[in-house]
């Protein structure tokens, strides 16, 4: 069978297809626009097409016809006028989400799903159960958003039980999964655009919750959703001392990691000492606290609570290196802005100071005003030294100076394709990690 993958630069559809081919599929796809990802891609030597016009999947479709195409939800909901997907109902070729794919490969290789949920944490969290698989010699298949130093993208192995992947909650699509093991990292209102309220985002996990066999979940979680009342759900506490046994930077970066440990202790009963102490050598994921160059870092932070939790990081980094923290910051869509900017007040608290981006635009609201970086910096209380710039050769000077300053360099951005943290890697191409 001929997969087509529209959207195969994402990091949700990118791992996807790697898992289709290694799993025995054919494999193809575009993406709007080239990437680090569709390089990777290419790498793996899976043929991607840059555009969307129509013509690349139709010279595709000409040389090795086409069974399937899986495209990411943003596509298949918002634009039915998609040339491809106008190709695809010209020529009767069945179109899915990437949910209705990744099901058949787990109903065909007997794969039992471990889920990584929440609203932040999840690739963080996806990593480090891969990490400790490996670490244990015991064969696993799994989709990481993230590059890391230690496992591909996405990987299918035939002699694996389990599959780890990170269950988005966005346009809902966790709930087409029924995992065997899920990790809650955390619960915050997000999405506004699909889960109008507060209770409509909780309501949503609670619905994954019952539709996962076993779920692990935080006491302040289970808090703020009211209570959870299930035999099926292990409420663990914030304040259990083993976490901090945990040698990793960050309080949150050790919350994701206890997290991991107890799915990975449910799935193979490995001893939690021996995970602990495996957990403390991970060596992380990419854009996560990710050093490109000399103290300046990358952070995929883009809501209030992952910048606190970037920050959590940052502070034990900058600590033992007797430095200063500032941050760059480049929101992630306008739509976001709208309902998060009052919560900006206190989020950078640790930081020296602030610069302040232009917001990435993406999949936006046309009839919402785009808010500007001018107005934006003024929802922020702490620190007082803040200022907007734009992506910039200026910028770049500012950003080594800050560092010949005793600063480490946060930058924090949510963006693929010609964002803040492409721009880095183009700035420090020989140094970047």
């Amino acid at each position: 069978m001929h997969i087509y993958f529209i959207g195969i630069g994402g990091t949700g559809i990118g791992p996807l297809a790697i898992i289709a081919k290694e799993a025995g599929y054919e494999v193809s796809g575009s993406d709007n626009k080239e990437s680090e990802y569709t390089k990777y891609l290419t790498q793996k030597n899976i043929e991607v097409n840059i555009g969307q016009d129509g013509e690349g999947i139709k010279a595709v479709n000409e040389n090795n016809p086409i069974d399937w195409i899986v495209s990411v939800s943003a596509i298949v909901r918002n634009n039915p006028e998609h040339p491809e997907l106008q190709f695809a109902h010209a020529n009767g070729i069945e179109v899915s989400e990437r949910d209705a794919c990744l099901n058949k490969i787990l109903s065909e290789k007997n794969l039992h799903m471990i889920a990584a949920a929440g609203t932040h944490g999840k690739t963080t969290t996806t990593a480090m159960m891969v990490w400790l698989f490996q670490c244990l010699d015991y064969p696993v298949s799994y989709s990481i958003g993230a590059k890391t130093s230690f496992a591909e993208m996405g990987h299918y192995s035939p002699d694996s039980l389990y599959f780890v992947y990170e269950c988005d909650e966005f346009h809902r699509n966790f709930l087409n999964y029924y995992p065997k093991i899920s990790a809650i990292s955390g619960v915050a209102w997000d999405h506004h655009e699909v889960f109008p309220t507060k209770e409509n985002y909780n309501q949503a996990f609670r619905d994954f919750f019952a539709q996962s066999e076993s779920v692990f979940l935080w006491d302040n979680d289970a808090e703020y959703m009211g209570g959870v009342n299930s035999e099926k759900i292990a409420v663990e506490s914030s304040k259990n001392p083993l976490i901090e046994k945990i040698r990793l930077a960050g309080l949150y970066n050790r919350r994701n990691a206890w997290m991991a440990i107890c799915a990975v202790h449910k799935a193979t009963s490995a001893p939690i000492d021996s995970l602990i102490s495996y957990m403390s050598q991970f060596p992380g994921a990419q854009r996560r606290m990710e050093e490109i160059t000399e103290g300046i870092y990358s952070d995929y932070a883009h809501t209030p609570e992952k910048i606190v939790g970037c920050l959590s990081v940052a502070k034990e980094i900058a600590s033992d290196k007797h430095k200063k923290i500032a941050v760059v910051y480049e929101p992630l869509t306008n739509r976001r802005q709208h309902y998060m900017k009052e919560q900006y007040s206190d989020c950078f608290e640790g930081a020296e100071q602030i610069i302040w981006l232009p917001s990435y635009l993406s999949r936006e609201d046309p009839d919402q005003p785009i808010l500007t970086p001018a107005e934006l910096i003024t929802y922020v209380s702490t620190p007082s030294n803040k200022r907007t710039m734009e992506l910039s050769d200026e910028l770049w000077t500012e950003i080594r100076a800050l560092v010949d300053q005793d600063c480490i360099v946060v930058c924090m951005s949510g963006g693929g394709g010609n964002s803040l943290d492409e721009w880095l890697r183009s700035k420090a191409p020989m140094q970047h990690r």
